[in-house]
């Protein structure tokens, strides 16, 4: 590498996911020179992929991998990997045989949902009681973050809310995009925001009183309302203006400083920003939830009779339609969970898509 030799049909590969912390002396000519930048998969790779990883499972005729592909946006190759893995532990566990000729076990479209959901939003923790006071609150909560996701028109569409606790979280309201976002407008990110403040508006309106579940919402909204001021511009008082400059450890990854490039009267307007930005938000879902407070009463009902419920549920509640009746397994892991129930809290885009939570011991998504 140092010029003087030619060293035909060497080829040095290196890789790494901090290409900002490389000494600029190994980018020169003749060192490493080129760069591939590996991304997450969109749709067609996903799909791909997971035809990969499905090769050497039985897998059952009811599952299309590109509709698998299509409702995981965001995943990376080893998200996929993780997600067939836990398909085929799911149907292996659940002892599903189909009479073929080699009676082998197969892997149904509702193992793959079940383990998308493990992988987005954590392991279910069954066993955890709750009292039935801290359940209803949980409901609520949720149920405000998913009615402002279904009233935003420029928010994710929810995918899944559910009270049972997963992870450190209580309860959760999945959204998951329509396509894969490279970058993020305005419209989205204000949108984002009241739908953090969905859970806590709801408890305030619903509740008469709040918690501490929605202490980790608060804390996402309040970060992001920070970026989109300091970092991305979008603050018409600041201007397109970038404030801080960030001073990160090298060996450790990780933001420890933040150079204050910046007036002190400058950092009084920045606050003044970020706290309008996000009391904007709040007041947004408020009046979302006070103009819909039946349909949020039915959603928040509905939770805690089924526990969880799906996108399709939540548009037929809000429309005021009667849900069918539940499913068998639904049932049957209802009943298991008889006495005071679990309740919940939720997470964004976390892993691979936006979680909104409720209470919990640990705020969320």
């Amino acid at each position: 590498m140092d010029g003087f030799e030619s060293n035909d049909g060497v080829i040095l590969i290196a890789a790494t996911n901090r290409p900002d912390v490389l000494d600029p002396a190994l980018l020169r000519p003749g060192r490493f020179d080129r760069r591939v930048v590996v991304a997450r998969p969109d749709v067609r790779g996903r799909e791909e992929i997971l035809q990969v990883h499905t090769k050497k499972i039985p897998v059952s005729d009811d599952v299309d991998l590109s509709v698998v592909a299509r409702a995981t946006p965001g995943f990376s190759g080893a998200d996929l990997a993780n997600l067939v893995n836990e398909a085929a532990l799911l149907a292996a566990r659940e002892d599903k045989k189909k009479v073929e000729r080699e009676d082998k076990k197969k892997v149904e479209a509702d193992d793959f949902e079940i383990a998308k959901d493990k992988v987005l939003m954590g392991v279910e923790r069954k066993s955890m009681i709750i009292s039935d006071e801290e359940k209803k609150n949980t409901a609520y909560h949720e149920a405000g973050h998913a009615l402002v996701a279904y009233l935003e028109p420029h928010a994710d569409p929810v995918h899944k809310v559910t009270i049972i606790p997963r992870g450190m979280a209580l309860g959760l309201t999945q959204q998951l995009p329509v396509d894969d976002r490279h970058s993020y407008n305005r419209q989205y990110l204000d949108a984002m925001l009241a739908v953090l403040m969905g859970g806590r508006a709801a408890e305030e309106l619903f509740m008469g009183h709040l918690t501490t579940g929605a202490g980790n919402d608060i804390e996402r909204a309040t970060e992001l309302a920070r970026k989109m001021v300091c970092e991305w511009g979008m603050s018409e008082r600041m201007g397109p203006l970038a404030f801080g400059k960030r001073e990160e450890q090298i060996f450790l990854g990780r933001e420890i400083a933040q150079h204050r490039d910046y007036s002190e009267k400058t950092a009084i307007e920045i606050d003044g920003e970020v706290h309008a930005i996000i009391s904007n938000a709040y007041e947004r879902a408020r009046q979302h939830l006070d103009g819909h407070r039946e349909a949020l009463v039915r959603i928040a009902e509905s939770l805690l009779e089924r526990e969880t419920i799906d996108s399709e549920e939540v548009k037929m509640l809000v429309d005021n339609r009667t849900l069918p009746p539940m499913k068998k397994a639904a049932v049957m892991r209802s009943a298991e969970r008889s006495g005071p129930a679990p309740a919940g809290e939720p997470e964004a885009p976390a892993g691979p898509a936006p979680v909104m939570g409720g209470p919990h011991p640990q705020p969320s998504s």
